[in-house]
């Protein structure tokens, strides 16, 4: 095998030959071992056993060659809290973790209200080596008063619209933002958590919270708002998805949802799917995350509803903080953890090993579904598609705490976890290796 350049030295190459590998790709509903040759930004082959004609050849035997992972939720905090993460040190995480496309949430300083903002983030993300999306905001500077330009923001290239990290309360705004997203073809992503339920932020109410002395989040919170915008949906015919879902209510309101003829999708985190609230106890302020990781009754149902697809996305909800902000007490501390480098692993871990879903099902939540939610064409490995790949070993085991984000605030560090990340390729660019990792 030939080793390509190390990572903050790669280069474009013409052609790579990915050898022996087996592809797993959720579009095709492929499952076999395969060669992959590509040139330029592009698949140009794939086919058993393939000769070199001079390519690059990267050895995957035994490997997983899969199209790149995309993460629908993340916070790279730029403009306004660089301090924490940026869009470069953001892509690179996401690259290591085997993403090669993430959408940014709208809740930076200033919020990702204007074309302006977007475009500052475009320009920026241009520069890194994967694809980096902005969501705009719902409404102007995150207030929950006044609509945005949606209809400029749209032209600007915003992909969908988020308030996420504050509860869009107002019905009557929030009905007018479904249909004018609707009109728009553009979906909205709710983060939902009435606060007038909410004693304390970030811990579920219940065994843990009275334990702390802690007011907690209760389950209510969420569901009143998931049944609200659940129906607002039906209504308006908007596309919309529940973020980071949380409570065993709220996915059976999905699921109703979707019966009923609802345009409604629905994401999970890996912390969601893999903690109780009595991480709290052992993680501190790193298990203080919105909404809150809750019982295990709560747990199994969003696996549940995983097999079942009503929860159609696995993301990441990617938060960094500072060490600093994190070491406040619990009350005072800033909720989410970082997950892009631990995403891929902990869905291996807490879904597959245990038989709750196949790989390829692993990976149509973590590609193929979040594309197709915002209308992109989804990641495959096909003749002529893009070459947006990654390829993993599924049982290797490997530590986690050693992280391209700026931020390390996550309850995973020192965690063995398998699905070693070897290669993310992004546009035919090796952009991350794993060799020495």
């Amino acid at each position: 095998m030939v080793r390509p350049d190390r990572p903050g030295q790669e280069r474009r190459m013409s052609m790579i030959l990915i050898k022996n590998g087996r592809v797993v790709d959720p579009v095709t509903g492929t499952d076999q071992v395969l060669d992959v040759l590509l040139e330029g930004d592009r698949i140009k082959k794939v086919r058993e056993e393939l000769e070199d004609s001079g390519a690059q050849v990267l050895d995957a035997k035994g490997l997983v060659v899969a199209p790149g992972l995309m993460d629908a939720h993340v916070h790279f905090r730029d403009p306004g809290f660089t301090y924490k993460e940026d869009i470069e040190t953001g892509a690179r995480a996401a690259a290591r973790g085997g993403f090669t496309t993430v959408v940014c949430m709208a809740n930076t300083k200033p919020a990702a209200d204007h074309p302006d903002i977007l475009r500052y983030v475009q320009e920026k993300a241009e520069k890194t080596k994967i694809h980096v999306l902005q969501a705009a905001a719902v409404t102007k500077g995150l207030r929950g008063e006044e609509l945005v330009d949606m209809k400029a923001l749209a032209d600007a290239g915003a992909p969908g619209f988020t308030d996420d990290g504050i509860p869009l309360v107002d019905e009557k705004l929030l009905l007018e933002a479904m249909k004018q997203a609707a009109a728009l073809g553009l979906p909205i992503s709710l983060h939902e958590e009435d606060p007038l339920l909410i004693k304390g932020a970030g811990v579920h109410q219940g065994a843990v919270s009275e334990k702390l002395g802690y007011g907690g989040a209760a389950r209510a919170a969420e569901d009143v708002m998931v049944a609200r915008d659940c129906m607002l949906a039906l209504h308006t015919g908007a596309r919309i998805c529940i973020q980071h879902i949380s409570s065993k209510n709220s996915v059976e309101l999905v699921r109703l949802a979707k019966k009923m003829g609802a345009d409604v999708h629905a994401e999970a985190t890996p912390h969601h799917f893999t903690l109780t609230d009595e991480a709290v106890l052992k993680y501190g302020t790193n298990a203080r995350m919105n909404p809150p990781v809750r019982t295990e009754e709560d747990r199994q149902a969003i696996i549940q509803g995983l097999k079942d697809e009503v929860i159609d996305m696995i993301v990441t909800d990617h938060a960094p903080h500072s060490r600093e902000e994190k070491d406040r007490p619990l009350l005072e501390a800033p909720s989410g953890i970082i997950g892009l480098e631990t995403s891929l692993g902990l869905g291996i871990r807490s879904l597959v090993e245990p038989g709750h879903l196949t790989l390829l099902e692993l990976l149509k939540r973590m590609s193929r579904n979040p594309a197709e939610f915002y209308r992109i064409r989804p990641g495959s490995i096909q003749e002529g598609a893009l070459a947006d790949l990654v390829i993993f070993a599924e049982e290797e085991l490997w530590t986690a705490g050693t992280f391209a984000s700026k931020a390390s605030n996550s309850p995973f560090t020192g965690w063995e976890l398998p699905g070693k990340v070897y290669y993310t390729i992004c546009g035919g660019q090796v952009v991350y290796c794993g060799l020495d990792a």
